[in-house]
């Protein structure tokens, strides 16, 4: 089968590469499928670079999520097994999920760890109530268009801060009540939404300077979740700060809850399964890209100029 390789550590547009390698052999509880569609995430990036938190020993082929068909034909989606990743033709499984009735291959594949991610922030490291203020960065993004719904769903007024026009409308395709764009001063923004009283909760995949800001426009007791570091560098969180005005900095690693705590994701895919089949929620797909254009798509979303979730297709 046809496979994108990462040979060895390095920038994704100098080391990986097509290959054609043998049809990876799931082990004990996993599954092989046909892949239709393979999301792309921001840590894919980090993977091939050799930077991401658990590091996978090349060779390997990256890609943390699929939609594909299975040896006897069930449709299902679900995240891979490394080094047997997305990025290729086939694909092991650790669990599959039913493929939803009604989405698209491309909204299957990313049906997962950006929603999962999202779930897990809001409503298990900390509880987002109705009623209250939701400040989603990079608010157009997978990760944050999947914040943006969710936040909706539980009844919370979301103010979404994205970086031009044409993100700013698909943040208000998305359900965001208010709308930031580039703000010069986000601080003074968030306070003028707000009476003056900053942001309940604060979602934040970007780190660096976004995060440097947002603790400065999160709300007393309010609670910043650590989601990534997309912006490139790992902010600090000065703890008089924290302390004056007594708010919560939260860690989000979901990916530690597959192997710590299994019966969480089962619990919470449960809970999105519900609000997909209500429509409270609707996987947005912001580009598909042919099998051989994935450096491209990585390009594009390492450069922060894309919308959604962002696919290959290898069908």
């Amino acid at each position: 089968m046809r496979a994108w390789r990462v040979p060895r550590y390095g920038p994704f547009d100098e080391v990986l590469e097509v290959a054609d390698v043998p049809s990876p052999e799931p082990g004990e509880g996993q599954t092989r499928v046909r892949v239709e569609a393979a999301a792309l995430n921001f840590a894919d990036i980090l993977y091939v670079a050799g930077e991401y938190q658990d590091r996978v020993p090349p060779p390997f082929t990256p890609g943390l999520e699929v939609a594909g068909t299975t040896e006897d034909g069930a449709r299902v989606f679900g995240p891979v097994v490394m080094p047997h990743g997305g990025f290729a033709e086939e694909a092991v499984l650790s669990t599959t999920w039913p493929w939803p009735e009604g989405m698209t291959a491309a909204q299957a594949a990313g049906f997962f760890v950006a929603y999962q991610t999202g779930w897990c922030a809001l409503h298990h490291r900390t509880t987002l109530s109705a009623g209250e203020t939701l400040l989603v960065l990079a608010a157009a993004g997978g990760v944050g268009a999947a914040a943006v719904q969710l936040g909706r769903a539980a009844g919370a007024r979301v103010i979404a801060v994205v970086g031009d026009d044409d993100k700013a409308a698909v943040a208000r395709t998305l359900g965001a009540d208010e709308v930031l764009v580039a703000p010069d001063d986000l601080v003074a923004a968030v306070r003028e939404l707000t009476d003056g009283r900053g942001a309940d909760v604060v979602y934040d995949p970007v780190g660096g300077d976004s995060f440097d800001a947002a603790r400065r426009a999160v709300a007393w007791e309010g609670r910043l979740l650590v989601i990534g570091f997309a912006g490139g560098r790992i902010a600090e969180a000065p703890t008089n700060h924290a302390l004056v005005k007594n708010y919560a900095v939260i860690g989000v690693h979901w990916a530690a809850y597959r192997q710590r705590s299994p019966e969480l994701v089962v619990a919470w895919q449960r809970e999105l399964e519900a609000l997909w089949a209500r429509r409270a929620i609707d996987p947005l797909v912001g580009a598909e890209y042919r099998f051989d254009d994935l450096p491209v798509a990585l390009t594009e979303l390492a450069a922060r100029r894309t919308t959604g979730r962002v696919v290959l297709l290898t069908r």
